[in-house]
């Protein structure tokens, strides 16, 4: 019987967290040649083949434990997700991708001077189990974690490393120009030089944090401070022994 009522691809991209995700074509999924070594990865992997071309199982969904109902749909979603890694970068996943760019489906850049630039998912490996999906943003060139708590447990190897940077290739009108503006740190108004590092040190009496500037005098303070607490520790020892 049919693991879901309308199928199983169909109820997966029907999911709104799973909108940054490409239906894959038929005539791809169906080419064994297009999944070759998958098998390698996915346990039960002609059950999950079965589900997404959509192939009658034998599997009774009303009788099958929740947690094998869940197994199998994991496996399932993992081998789609490795289907969708190579589909995405030919000529028609690239064309389907860039559709889904140009609308912001996968968000935007959460830096300032961006300006809210639709990112893209990239993978940091291609190996599954490694590293979840994030975002690329081709205008300051970053890769961010994505804010949707639902993209953070997508496996970055649904999208594989190629992906991104593929698209912007074939693509190049929609490469935008880079930020002309940058943060810069000030104080009172006054640019911080970076020949003169302003450091964050926590005092030892408190936990309130002071600025000070890394000069030669402050070090030998520093240094001063720590032989005077030396000597307070031995002599505490040496009071601690005659007793």
């Amino acid at each position: 019987m049919s693991f879901h009522k309308y199928g199983w691809l169909k109820w997966f991209l029907t999911i709104k967290e799973n909108k940054v995700f490409c239906k894959v074509s038929k005539w791809f999924y169906f080419d064994d040649f297009n999944l070759h070594s998958l098998s390698n990865f996915i346990p039960d992997y002609h059950l999950a083949v079965g589900l997404i071309r959509n192939y009658k199982v034998d599997l009774d969904s009303e009788n099958t434990p929740k947690e094998e109902l869940d197994r199998i749909d994991n496996i399932t979603k993992t081998l789609y997700g490795l289907i969708h890694a190579r589909f995405i970068v030919t000529t028609e996943g690239l064309s389907a991708m860039q559709k889904k760019y140009k609308n912001k489906d996968f968000g935007t850049c959460p830096r300032v001077y961006c300006e809210k630039q639709p990112t893209l998912p990239i993978g940091l490996s291609d190996i599954i189990g490694q590293y979840s999906m994030k975002l690329y943003c081709p205008k300051c060139r970053k890769v961010y974690n994505p804010t949707n708590q639902h993209q953070k447990t997508i496996d970055g190897a649904f999208f594989g490393t190629t992906f991104a940077h593929s698209l912007l290739n074939n693509y190049k009108n929609n490469i935008p120009i880079r930020p002309k503006h940058a943060y810069v740190p000030r104080i009172y108004g006054f640019k911080i030089s970076p020949k003169i590092p302003v450091y964050l040190k926590k005092t030892e009496k408190n936990s309130n944090f002071i600025f000070f500037k890394n000069t030669s005098e402050n070090k030998e303070s520093v240094k001063e401070g720590k032989n005077e607490d030396e000597k307070k520790n031995k002599m505490e020892i040496e009071k601690e022994k005659e007793k």
